[in-house]
This record gives C-alpha cells, structure tokens and sequence, in this order.
C-alpha cells in the first residue's frame, strides 16, 4: 500500500505543470517587437571627445568626412550642446549585416580615410560607443522643414519585452506630442544590439527657446498629459540631449 500522500504529490505538480502551460508569455520572437518590412537598420555610434581636442575634431569631421560618406549614408552628425559635452552623435544606414561588413571591409583598405583621418582622430577620442538600432514599424525616417533649427536627442530605457509589452502606450505619447505641433519628429529607433529595451528619438525645434515654449505647453494639454502618465508604467529611466548639427550632417 503507498504511504499517505504518494498520490497526492504527483497529481499536485501536474496540476502546477497545467497552470505554468495555462499562464500568458512573452515568446522570445516577440520580445524585440515588430520591426520594418525590411533589413534596414541603423548604427548610432557617440564619441566622447578630449576636452581639449573637441575644436580640431570637429574640423577634421567637416574637413575628411566627405571621405568615409562615399562608402555608405550617414543620416546626422551632431555635437552635443546640453546634457552632455565633449561628445558627438552620428547615425549610419545600412541596407543590412552584409552591406555593413562590405562597407567596414572597404574603409579599413581606403588609405585616404585611414590617413587623413582615422589616423590623427583617435588620438583625440577618449571612448567610442556603437549600437544597432531599427525604425519602429509605425515610423519613418523625418526631415526637419528648413535648416537652422535644433535637435533634441531623448533616450528612453523602458521595462523588458520590448514593444510588444510598451509599444501601443509609447507610440500614443509620441503622437500626442507630435499633435501639439510644436516639435518635428525624425525618428524613433528601438536598439537590436547594445542596450537592450532602449529607444532614440529625435526631435527637430527651430530654437532652444522655441521648444522651451512649446513643451511648458504641451504639459498643460490634458491629452499628452493622459498619455505620458499611461506609458510611463513601462519606463526605467529617460535621458535627453540638445544637439548642434555639423556642417557635414545631411540633417541640418
């Protein structure tokens, strides 16, 4: 005869097998969230500059650069204004992972670049950072309506799984911003390598003081207001960056 409570033990855990099956999951597949309908992706690089050095680096940018543009796109280049200092942004378009490596192949064998740049620049970085990030499905790639103007650079670290968890209630806060008309958006990239849960966006303002203005408003429009407060359940932390384009940016 079993003891008391032989038979009990293995019905418990099916029954604890059955619940765990019965529970809803993120699938690995979906943590990452929907992506473009293509292999486009972008690398963001930041490189803290020496303070001493930011002046030349920016000249030899805006001198040679027109070297390493003619193996692949560069969508913008800035120098940092507010909230960071002695760093730069800079954002590559690849068609994929193999047009990447064909490009990066290439720059290491162009003797021009590794000359009259990479060369003398290192010198002059204190530490270089790289991610790979994609548009979000619902957004492409903007252009501010007229040179001049400003970029502010917010990054947001958001709780893990991704869109499929954040995505509705983030992209309802973009759009509410965006419905102010005060601002201009460019772009909104979620991070595939590096940091992982972390989204870029780009906003375009026509001056400092003009998105001052305009944000003082949008805090007191009850729309933006509901729905910052419903997708800041999924944030971690946030962090923004006032920028200045080169004048070898394609974003001015």
């Amino acid at each position: 005869m079993l003891p008391p409570g032989a038979l009990r033990r293995p019905l418990a855990a099916a029954a604890r097998l059955a619940r765990a099956r019965a529970r809803p999951q993120v699938l690995a597949s979906l943590a990452t969230g929907p992506r473009q309908n293509n292999s486009i992706f972008y690398e963001i690089r930041t490189y803290d500059i020496k303070p001493s050095k930011m002046k030349e680096f920016v000249e030899m940018v805006n001198k040679y650069f027109h070297l390493r543009t003619a193996h692949s796109e560069l969508v913008g280049f800035w120098s940092a204004e507010l909230g960071a200092m002695n760093k730069v942004f800079h954002v590559w378009k690849y068609d994929n992972f193999a047009h990447r490596t064909a490009v990066r192949h290439a720059l290491a064998n162009d003797k021009d670049w590794q000359g009259k740049f990479i060369s003398p620049a290192l010198s002059l970085i204190e530490k270089q950072h790289n991610e790979v990030a994609y548009l979000v499905p619902w957004c492409q790639l903007g252009k501010p309506p007229k040179e001049g103007g400003v970029y502010e650079w917010v990054t947001f670290q958001m709780k893990p799984g991704g869109p499929a968890l954040w995505g509705e209630a983030f992209r309802a806060a973009i759009n509410a911003h965006i419905n102010t008309g005060y601002t201009k958006l460019i772009g909104v990239f979620h991070t595939e390598y590096g940091l992982l849960n972390t989204v870029h966006v780009i906003w375009w303002n026509e001056s400092p003081d003009h998105r001052a203005a305009g944000r003082h408003s949008a805090h007191e429009d009850a729309r933006v207001v509901a729905a910052v407060r419903d997708s800041v359940r999924f944030l971690e932390s946030q962090q923004n960056v006032l920028l200045i384009p080169l004048q070898c940016s394609p974003l001015k």
